[in-house]
């Protein structure tokens, strides 16, 4: 299927480009809360891929039908596996989605509708940006049903600081979009009906600025938060210094220096 279609209400992912480059996958299980399931993993695993290799791709929106953006894994195909190996496959690709949406050379917002529990918040902490709407949910309940949401805490370590997040995953408490957004989990919680201009504004916002530019700096940001200060400076002085060789940046800097030494004038 071109990225440039729009999938039938079958699929579980439906994907939508417009001609600015914004493609958009909506998560499409609304009747299974927007679970996980094998299907979906294996659906946002090709559609990252092609997104991936797009060089005219811009900007991802991760967003949902339905009163859920996502209740994490899909519990029933998790309680019809028995052997330990089926278990860690399931959890080894959902893993994978989360890194490649990390991996991606565009940035990725999340567009938070309902509830967003287990790795359906662990999703919303591994999109680089988050909008929630103000009745959003976030949660990661696995704790709950004695099962300790291990995998997403990895993202949750990462957006957050370490004591809110270690507070959701040890007491498996349902916090609302102000208080995830006071916990840094997301980035604006927004009225109910003001969901689909805020997240519209900060695409506008990314698409002001050069491609390569934003993919040089996602790119080193998550290689640095990785590493000790001195290694992390030269992750990002290398960074820079490829960033400078293109001409976005050097028109950029020419443009700016022209216009100080005009105003002084």
């Amino acid at each position: 299927m071109d990225l440039g279609d729009t999938e039938t209400l079958s699929e579980p992912l439906l994907i939508d480009r417009d001609a600015r480059g914004v493609l958009t996958l909506t998560l499409n299980r609304p009747r299974r809360y927007n679970a996980l399931s094998d299907d979906l993993l294996a659906a946002l695993t090709r559609a990252i891929q092609r997104i991936a290799a797009d060089q005219t791709a811009r900007v991802v929106v991760l967003a949902a039908k339905g009163a859920a953006f996502s209740a994490g894994h899909d519990l029933h195909e998790m309680m019809a596996r028995h052997e330990a190996a089926d278990h860690r496959y399931l959890f080894e690709r959902c893993s994978a989605v989360m890194l490649g949406l990390q991996a991606l050379p565009v940035p990725v917002i999340a567009k938070v509708q309902g509830i967003a529990t287990a790795a359906g918040c662990q999703l919303v902490a591994s999109c680089d940006l988050a909008i929630a709407a103000a009745s959003a949910r976030f949660a990661v309940s696995g704790i709950n049903l004695g099962l300790f949401c291990s995998t997403p805490s990895v993202a949750l370590a990462r957006a957050m600081p370490r004591k809110p997040a270690l507070e959701m995953l040890m007491t498996g408490e349902m916090i609302d979009a102000n208080e995830a957004e006071r916990r840094f989990l997301i980035n604006h919680a927004v009225a109910d009906d003001a969901l689909d201009a805020a997240v519209e504004a900060l695409v506008v916002r990314i698409l002001e600025k050069p491609r390569v530019a934003l993919e040089i700096g996602k790119k080193q940001f998550y290689r640095q938060i990785e590493l000790g200060t001195a290694a992390a400076y030269e992750v990002a002085s290398e960074a820079m210094a490829c960033n400078m060789g293109d001409h976005a940046a050097r028109d950029g800097i020419a443009q700016f220096l022209a216009n100080r030494s005009s105003r002084a004038r």
